[in-house]
């Protein structure tokens, strides 16, 4: 069976399993799976599909830009075009395109860039502050925040993600964190601070939001 989403082919794969329910579930961009109870006849599937075409639609959409996105590797702020080879030992950036094994292997590659940029950057920005204490750095991926500094715990920590945008920007991350050991709130002199260290924060904040 095959339903058109966003004017596009979609394969429908019907699942039986001892379901109450159905659920519907955009397995990639153009695979669509049904799990449902075998009673449930192919029309009546059928049916709730047309019925919930427009969710459908916009579950392909999501699906199908995420699909996108993934074929891509971004890297300071420059997108690269992933080639799998199979046997390249080393990370290989030509032109547009980033060479490498395999997926697993990019992964590697990018968690330990973001070891060494970020703290690069944050050794090389620290000793223009005055009077910051000693802390520590951590890195992970999080969904709201480009940065957070717990200065009760003295932790700086960093989003993962943040590699992929231009190193002005990872500078401007790595400011507004330290700038909060001065001041724990986000008030006027807080953004003196920050203003001070980064005259163009204002324009860091919105290229942050706008990605």
């Amino acid at each position: 069976m095959t339903i058109e989403l966003n004017q596009k082919r979609v394969q429908v794969e019907i699942i039986r399993k001892p379901n109450k329910n159905i659920y519907m579930r955009m397995a990639s961009a153009y695979v669509l799976t049904v799990s449902c109870n075998r009673f449930v006849s192919e029309k009546e599937i059928e049916r709730i599909l047309n019925k919930n075409k427009e969710a459908l639609e916009k579950m392909q959409e999501k699906k199908e830009k995420e699909e996108t996105k993934d074929s891509f590797f971004w890297y300071l702020g420059k997108c690269y075009t992933k080639v799998f080879d199979g046997m390249t030992k080393e990370v290989t950036f030509l032109q547009d395109n980033v060479i490498v094994k395999d997926e697993n292997t990019l992964e590697k590659f990018y968690k330990k860039e973001c070891v060494r940029v970020f703290t690069d950057e944050m050794n090389r920005i620290v000793p223009y502050f005055e009077n910051i204490p000693k802390f520590s750095l951590k890195i992970r991926n999080m969904k709201t925040r480009w940065g957070v500094n717990n200065i009760t715990n003295r932790t700086i920590t960093l989003n993962s993600e943040l590699l992929k945008k231009e190193y002005d920007l990872i500078d401007y991350v790595i400011i507004h964190e330290l700038c909060h050991f001065y001041e724990a709130n986000h008030s006027s002199k807080f953004w003196r601070h920050v203003e001070e260290y980064y005259p163009k924060y204002k324009e860091a904040r919105k290229r942050l939001r706008d990605v």
